[in-house]
């Protein structure tokens, strides 16, 4: 009977919690609440940016916020287009150049906090290649695949029914799941390690983004290839757990048509 009653929680909480993801259509599981996601994204954030060093070269800073500012506003309008409107306030958008020639890395915490890593400028190059990694890395918060991630970790660790009381009353364990699930280090600011499906998911969402925001998204396929030469026999951190660099760039050839008619 015990079984039963957990099967059928745990069956009830996840249809209350299925969503879809824009553009792809996905069905999702969200069982965060958005409130509590951000919260706890604003204070990691602010934790990272306390123990990094932050560039102060004026030139490459504007270049990051400048390119982030439209790669949010072009978010904003895709989600009103989505019918997701209601998302937009959530974002508090902000960002940072964090000073690491060592790191070619970026992310984008759920609400909207993104870093760079002026090891990743060599690559990007120039503005439309950086729009490619912010494009990438808004869409994994637009897509809320955190939020998936974290949903999947308390399915796994405190079971069907758990949950609701996990949720709602154990806010320090809620905690301590989103702490292990987004495994921001002391020296290296990362988001948690993607699914391959996510990862592509982010993809195909920021070549939109970033066609939106202005930007060829065809400039897409050589920053890859740039960032597969750098990885050599090792894929650089920002490539952990994604796709085969073959396989991305395929995938990604094959959605530039579709970012193209958003392409201003």
């Amino acid at each position: 009977m015990n079984l039963l009653i957990t099967s059928l929680i745990g069956t009830l909480l996840f249809l209350l919690a299925c969503a879809t993801v824009p553009l792809t259509e996905r069905k999702t599981l969200r069982l965060i609440p958005d409130s509590e996601l951000i919260s706890l994204s604003f204070q990691q954030y602010s934790d990272v940016l306390k123990e990094s060093k932050l560039s102060n070269d004026p030139e490459k800073v504007h270049r990051v916020r400048r390119v982030g500012e439209r790669i949010a506003r072009a978010s904003e309008e895709f989600l009103r287009e989505s019918k997701l409107e209601s998302d937009i306030k959530n974002y508090k958008w902000e960002f940072n150049l964090i000073e690491d020639d060592k790191v070619a890395n970026a992310w984008c915490m759920p609400g909207g906090k993104v870093a760079v890593y002026t090891g990743i400028l060599p690559l990007t190059q120039d503005d439309t290649g950086l729009a490619v990694v912010m494009g990438h890395e808004v869409a994994h918060a637009m897509a809320k695949h955190g939020n998936e991630r974290m949903s999947e970790a308390l399915l796994v660790q405190l079971g069907g029914t758990s949950l609701s009381l996990a949720l709602s009353k154990e806010s320090a364990l809620t905690q301590q799941i989103f702490m292990g699930a987004y495994g921001v280090g002391s020296q290296v600011g990362i988001m948690l390690p993607y699914s391959r499906v996510h990862e592509s998911e982010a993809d195909r969402i920021g070549l939109v983004l970033m066609a939106k925001a202005g930007y060829d998204p065809r400039e897409a396929v050589p920053f890859w290839q740039r960032m597969n030469e750098k990885g050599g026999s090792r894929p650089p951190e920002f490539l952990s757990t994604h796709p085969a660099p073959e396989t991305r760039i395929k995938d990604i050839k094959s959605h530039i048509p579709e970012a193209m008619k958003y392409y201003k």
